[in-house]
């Protein structure tokens, strides 16, 4: 089995790209962001030091993580965001590792991970290969602005939390330049499937 760490920055199109991954025999996706949700819903100990941390306000009454609160909370104070980050990222990794283990028992040919924080978090040490999505600053900033209907500012205030991209494309083994169309991104999306010995596409 081959593991892929699939990253980029806001808005450079590694979801988009991760997707047509998926359409491939073979292919099996994690997200980062969807299993760090489920940990701090679903994991005991992950919310024991939530809440002895942020107070008990990070879950609503029903039990669910109010995450609006805690991103106006870390996303404002770069103490509280390495705070969240040192409880949320080992055990994001734990559960990777569980994933891994099923998917190779389970005769998974290639295995995606895609993660904003790959780099930054030390993630490309577990996977066999690094692709970086990329695209201007411009060109990323309008269109993470225009899909979470946040301000230019915003989005420039998340991607300071990010690798710089010329960093980034000094450690990828891969670059997948994302300035152009969808259909563009999408053949390189299927290149790769190819190259990683992949199924064809299943849908």
């Amino acid at each position: 089995m081959t593991v892929v760490g699939v990253t980029g920055g806001i808005g450079s199109g590694k979801s988009a790209f991760v997707a047509r991954l998926s359409q491939h025999e073979g292919v099996r996706v994690i997200l980062a962001d969807d299993l760090a949700k489920r940990l701090m819903v679903e994991d005991a100990a992950v919310r024991r030091q939530l809440v002895e941390r942020f107070g008990p306000e990070t879950y609503a009454a029903d039990g669910s993580l109010d995450r609006a609160a805690i991103a106006r909370r870390v996303f404002a104070d770069e103490a509280e965001l390495e705070a969240l980050n040192a409880i949320v990222h080992p055990a994001v990794r734990r559960g990777l590792t569980r994933e891994m283990e099923a998917a190779r028992a389970s005769g998974v040919r290639v295995l995606v991970y895609e993660a904003a924080l790959l780099l930054e978090t030390g993630g490309d040490a577990v996977v066999d290969q690094v692709v970086l999505i990329d695209a201007p600053v411009e060109v990323r900033v309008a269109r993470a602005a225009a899909r979470d209907g946040v301000s230019a500012s915003d989005v420039r205030a998340r991607m300071r939390h990010q690798i710089d991209p010329a960093e980034a494309r000094q450690q990828a083994g891969r670059v997948v330049d994302n300035a152009g169309t969808l259909e563009a991104l999408h053949a390189a999306a299927d290149q790769l499937a190819i190259d990683l010995g992949a199924g064809p596409r299943a849908v």
